[in-house]
């Protein structure tokens, strides 16, 4: 066991290192064109956030957190997402002092103790993104139109928005009644935690995952049925925004998430087999359910960075490979270490990249790890290169051999 890494986490190494650090730089650079900053928050918190935040009666609080007391006595918790983070963040730092709105991102670890699947481990990693301060759908359209070109720049090609709207606490109780009566028709046939859940929070039910519940919410009543004045206008706009960039969608009434801080609207970009890639939506209340104050208008998403490497590789995505070896250096004889070194180390301080011999190989074995290492050149360092103060540098890819001065070798790469 002490050689194995605990059920559900990953080392990350290698190739598939190189795959996820290209996806942060993706990104990472989109979050830039969009004035979007970082934000780093713990990786726990304290429990009540999250029971506060995310919801006494969803799965993740009930069932999947990792919660422990500490040795002050005090209950703490893996932090599950990064929403509630991010936005105790805000609060503690005064930020909504700033000036509004304050778009923050994150790439972050999150813990779920459940099954391992596809793409899902119990530590994974989350890219997401806060944008707080913004009443208009137009917040809601930016994330969504981020989401959308991050995925055409990776290569995904199964990925589609479907939308919806859970509207607010104004028309939530009348949903709420007609629901509530629906599932009390059938309350015999709903699982047991769901016959719990419909006298705490009715709409927790249309988000379970047991066959014989999911057959019945087919026929209960929908969200998008009970929305006010506002909550309609709001999702009607929505909708035109994203026809007029040509995004295209699909209004999905069973979309609620399984986070309770979610109001109006809730979106998820789904493949074809009905895996969520990304989800997210409006939480107009959520700072007030966290210090009890005013509220603020905010819109975020979470995508599974395990999730979306795992549908890249499902359809047969290339993401392209690191950066390449841009020159190996051959070390010949004790004598040659020193300059072969400082060579290596100037050429690395210009920004090339530069492997070396470390391990006293012979010359034949040095070229063999250099066309493993896929050495774009390399050149072979020993007595007479010294004495000449001149090598042979060599094209791996043509064969193509060029004599030039020590000196020069930047140059020449």
């Amino acid at each position: 066991m002490i050689t194995q890494a605990p059920r559900g986490t990953k080392d990350w190494f290698g190739e598939e290192m190189q795959k996820r650090t290209y996806l942060e730089n993706v990104f990472k650079d989109l979050c830039e064109t969009y004035n979007i900053h970082e934000i780093i928050t713990p990786v726990f918190e304290h429990t009540v956030l999250f029971q506060r935040s995310v919801g006494e009666t969803t799965d993740v609080v009930q069932k999947e957190m990792y919660t422990f007391e500490d040795k002050g006595n005090r209950s703490i918790t893996l932090k599950p997402e990064g929403t509630a983070g991010a936005i105790r963040a805000y609060l503690e730092h005064g930020m909504q002092n700033e000036p509004q709105p304050v778009k923050m991102f994150y790439i972050t670890p999150a813990f779920r103790y459940e099954k391992p699947q596809s793409g899902r481990l119990r530590q994974h990693h989350q890219f997401g993104i806060e944008f707080v301060g913004a009443e208009s759908p137009l917040a809601e359209v930016e994330l969504i139109t981020l989401v959308t070109t991050f995925i055409n720049k990776i290569g995904l090609s199964d990925a589609k928005l479907h939308i919806n709207s859970i509207g607010c606490s104004n028309c939530r109780k009348d949903y709420n009644e007609a629901l509530l009566a629906y599932l009390h028709r059938h309350e015999d046939k709903l699982c047991p935690t769901c016959r719990e859940r419909m006298e705490k929070n009715p709409l927790r039910v249309i988000d379970c995952k047991v066959p014989s519940c999911k057959e019945i919410i087919k026929d209960a009543p929908r969200t998008i049925d009970y929305l006010d004045e506002e909550c309609r206008e709001h999702f009607e706009e929505l909708k035109s925004l994203l026809d007029n960039l040509n995004i295209p969608y699909e209004v999905d009434t069973g979309i609620v998430r399984g986070l309770d801080y979610y109001t109006k609207t809730v979106f998820e970009f789904v493949n074809g087999e009905g895996f969520t890639l990304c989800g997210g939506g409006r939480y107009d209340n959520l700072v007030h359910e966290i210090d009890g104050k005013a509220s603020m208008p905010s819109v975020g998403f979470g995508m599974g960075v395990e999730r979306i490497l795992f549908f890249l590789e499902e359809e047969g995505a290339e993401l392209p490979a690191g950066r390449p070896l841009n020159l190996y250096v051959g070390i010949l004889g004790k004598e040659a270490k020193a300059r072969a070194y400082e060579i290596v180390s100037g050429l690395r301080m210009e920004g090339f990249k530069v492997e070396t011999d470390y391990l006293g190989r012979g010359v034949k074995a040095q070229m063999k790890y250099a066309n493993k290492l896929r050495a774009q050149n390399t050149i072979i360092i020993g007595e007479n290169e010294l004495k000449e103060n001149k090598g042979r540098l060599k094209n791996m890819e043509s064969g193509e051999e060029i004599e030039i001065s020590l000196d020069d070798i930047k140059s020449a790469l």
